[in-house]
């Protein structure tokens, strides 16, 4: 998950649990079936836990999910899951279609393979007091081990829906590798196209329903000019100044509030020695905003300033070999937003209620981005317990509810499979 904890507000005031949901959440949790896979769940807490662990341990870096993803093949079967495959850009998939269901329209329930992490990062989980500490284990070690809980649930048959569920261990989740995984599974013709719905188990807790999708578009500008000795050539426009001049009218510009926008200055450099004009510098910026006008608006901004700066950086120099720039989109994640009147969102409220929860609507990136700006009713939701310093080495994960965690997964399932 690309974590917005601190400007994590609700996308609105988060809409008391309907009647008709809250009620059947409660007649849920009275039937025998569901009472015994509670009891199930507790039982298998320890296994979830090790599977936690386990995958967390294998190093899952942008780009390089493949053992953690043969690892997560090789559990998904071991819980039941028929037909497990891993499609073409390392989705690991499995479909699980009992003879009650019926209908081509799958709910979809994910989690992500990946990590922020690069390969070199040593992700060795240890125990400190009451918690589980390393790189990941909660974003999405906790994801993909509830994954599997609840694979192991709805195989076994108890409780069930009336449609297919498709299994989905994603990839490229996190930062530069732009939801490809989730993209590939919503693409024209792909399996996940033709959803109802889609909930993403992403990291800890028992609170927070993602119903919006926070788009983000990330530039990486390289600006190109003839360079140059820093005495002899001096008055050559300089690709640097340029950026630099660039960046200071960026972090001036005004941006919307409601919905917030925001403009983030990231990494930049140029430049070969100290004693020469540079030929080439380049900057990498990213706008985030929850709707997509907003973000189009704030890029036309960017690419304003940058226009203007380039045009008063060659007029002052005058030369007959001006800086030019090159503007290439290294990112770009759709906004969205599943209705707080959906089945799914009912449902998700819900569930969190009876389980103890306080349901908050929050927006964030995530995997449910993708189906979102489709139309496809989406969310993201915590898989119990708690989390700390997510995207360090430091990040912990301590199992307080974390068998209710998984349940909330599941009522939310059952619960939208019955108020649609």
């Amino acid at each position: 998950m690309e974590h917005e904890l601190s400007r994590a507000a609700s996308v609105a005031e988060t809409p008391p649990a309907s009647p008709e949901a809250l009620e059947r959440a409660r007649s849920l949790l009275r039937e025998e079936a569901v009472r015994e896979v509670r009891r199930a769940l507790e039982a298998d807490d320890a296994r979830v836990l090790g599977e936690q662990r386990e995958l967390t341990e294998i190093p899952a870096p942008p780009f390089g999910e493949e053992a953690r993803g043969r690892r997560m093949a090789e559990l998904m079967r071991e819980a039941g899951l028929p037909d497990v495959a891993t499609d073409a850009e390392g989705n690991v998939l499995a479909l699980l279609a009992s003879a009650g269901t019926n209908g081509d329209e799958p709910l979809v329930v994910s989690a992500h393979l990946d990590t922020v992490f690069p390969p070199e990062t040593d992700v060795r989980v240890r125990e400190a007091d009451d918690r589980l500490v390393g790189p990941g284990i909660s974003d999405d070690g906790r994801g993909l081990a509830a994954l599997l809980a609840l694979a192991r649930v709805l195989v076994r048959g108890d409780v069930g829906v009336s449609r297919p569920v498709l299994f989905a261990a994603t990839v490229g989740e996190e930062g530069a590798g732009d939801l490809r995984g989730v993209r590939h599974l919503f693409r024209e013709g792909g399996p996940g196209r033709s959803a109802a719905a889609f909930l993403s188990l992403d990291g800890a807790g028992m609170n927070r329903i993602v119903s919006a999708g926070l788009g983000s578009r990330r530039f990486r500008i390289v600006v190109d000019g003839p360079g140059g000795h820093s005495w002899v050539n001096w008055g050559t426009p300089n690709p640097i100044h340029a950026l630099g001049s660039a960046i200071a009218r960026w972090t001036r510009l005004p941006l919307p509030e409601a919905p917030a926008a925001t403009l983030t200055v990231a990494r930049w450099g140029g430049g070969t020695s100290v004693n020469a004009i540079p030929q080439q510098a380049w900057v990498e910026l990213e706008t985030r905003c929850s709707a997509e006008a907003v973000l189009a608006e704030v890029e036309g901004r960017v690419r304003e300033v940058l226009d203007a700066v380039l045009l008063d950086a060659n007029r002052s120099a005058g030369s007959s070999d001006p800086l030019q720039a090159r503007v290439e989109c290294i990112g770009c994640r759709p906004a969205g937003e599943t209705d707080s009147a959906s089945a799914l969102v009912r449902s998700a409220v819900a569930a969190t209620r009876v389980m103890g929860g306080a349901p908050e609507l929050a927006v964030s990136s995530t995997d449910a981005n993708i189906p979102m700006a489709l139309g496809i009713p989406a969310i993201t939701m915590g898989a119990g317990g708690e989390a700390g310093q997510a995207h360090t080495t430091e990040e912990w994960y301590r199992n307080v509810q974390g068998p209710e965690g998984i349940l909330r997964a599941l009522l939310t399932l059952l619960l939208a499979d019955r108020l649609e």
